[in-house]
């Protein structure tokens, strides 16, 4: 065999390093590349913006509770259902209800019969009192002559002219005068007293301002409230959610029924760690966006509040920091963002969906 034809191929190896020094220095450049714009970016924004995607869609729901104690009669809504401020959500049963509004409305009337026979009966009192003011003067006037008789009679049996049986007789006169005119006197004051007691009702009042009518009247209006409540109704615009009325049902006053999520209203809270919010203010602008829709819808907003402590502080069993092994964690606090309802008209968005928020704090100082 000749030295050519036992002499192995060359192989291409200056050829496979140059390429592969090629792709080393593309991959260093590449690199450095990035770090120069990101060193640049970092130069010309870094440190204007703090953003966080620990976000999430909240609104200040009504809760929907019963004021009265009543079936379940009708329930016209159910949950995810749009309604409007004054809209029905349920009916309760109202027997009871008009059955207490009509006996507060007679009992109403009645209080007004007797309260009105007060008033006609003032006249007759006063014509009573002065009845028995005559009586007494006359009485009065028996006994003053019965006196004068018994005085005569007695001067008349000093000197013998008449006998003691007409002294006797004038002094019975005197003591049945004077009966008289304590009875009078009695009477008198009797009608004075029953006077003086109806004005103290009817004083400085009419008898549609009278305690007893205003007692009686405003039972009638509970009564009448209570029957309105057997109609509940939606007190903002919102959607309705965790309904757990059925028909049928008894509901009890203060028992959560439903509630109605102001979506139009909606707002973000925006937990941020504490080490982002040193330039956070008050009214600075804030661009979000909702994984719902996904980065190519922007909604924009302002920051109107931070809470007053952090998500550990007001946990069920807030962290007791100052017991046991302590180990630092950076807290986070929830500041809440108020949205453009332009925005939100157009793309609609439900509490507890989650966001991206990123604040431009450049112009903190």
């Amino acid at each position: 065999m000749s030295d050519q034809e036992t002499s192995p191929n060359p192989a291409p190896a200056p050829k496979a390093s140059s390429n592969r020094g090629r792709l080393f220095l593309m991959f260093g450049g590449a690199v450095v590349a990035i770090a120069l714009v990101w060193g640049g970016y970092e130069l010309l924004f870094g440190g204007k913006t703090v953003s966080t995607d620990n976000a999430y869609v909240d609104a200040s729901s009504a809760t929907i509770t019963a004021q009265i104690a009543a079936p379940v009669a009708q329930v016209d809504i159910y949950d995810t259902k749009p309604v409007k401020k004054g809209d029905v959500l349920l009916t309760l049963d109202d027997t009871d209800a008009k059955l207490a509004l009509a006996a507060a409305q007679a009992q109403l009337d009645q209080v007004n019969r007797q309260v009105s026979t007060i008033y006609e009966n003032d006249a007759t009192y006063a014509a009573q009192v002065q009845a028995s003011q005559a009586q007494v003067a006359s009485a009065q006037a028996a006994l003053d002559k019965a006196q004068k008789a018994y005085d005569d009679r007695k001067t008349l049996v000093s000197i013998g002219a008449v006998t003691g049986e007409d002294l006797t007789s004038a002094k019975a006169a005197l003591d049945q005068a004077k009966a008289a005119l304590n009875n009078a006197q009695a009477q008198a004051a009797a009608a004075q007293g029953q006077r003086a007691s109806n004005n103290a009702l009817i004083s400085n009042v009419d008898v549609g301002d009278n305690p007893q009518v205003v007692a009686a009247r405003v039972k009638v209006q509970q009564a009448q409230v209570d029957l309105d409540r057997t109609v509940i109704r939606a007190p903002i615009d919102g959607v309705v959610a965790k309904n757990t009325v059925e028909v049928g049902q008894r509901v009890q006053p203060g028992t959560p029924l439903m509630d109605v999520v102001p979506i139009q209203s909606a707002y973000v809270n925006a937990n941020f760690k504490e080490v982002q919010l040193k330039k956070v203010r008050i009214g600075q602008p804030v661009t979000l966006t909702a994984d719902v829709y996904g980065g190519s819808v922007k909604f924009h907003g302002k920051v109107v509040g931070m809470s007053g402590g952090t998500g550990s502080a007001f946990s069920v069993i807030p962290a007791q920091n100052a017991t046991g092994n302590w180990i630092k964690v950076v807290q986070r606090l929830p500041v809440r963002i108020a949205l453009d309802p332009k925005e939100l008209q157009q793309h609609p968005l439900r509490v507890g969906m989650s966001m991206d928020a990123k604040i431009d704090v450049s112009g903190a100082q």
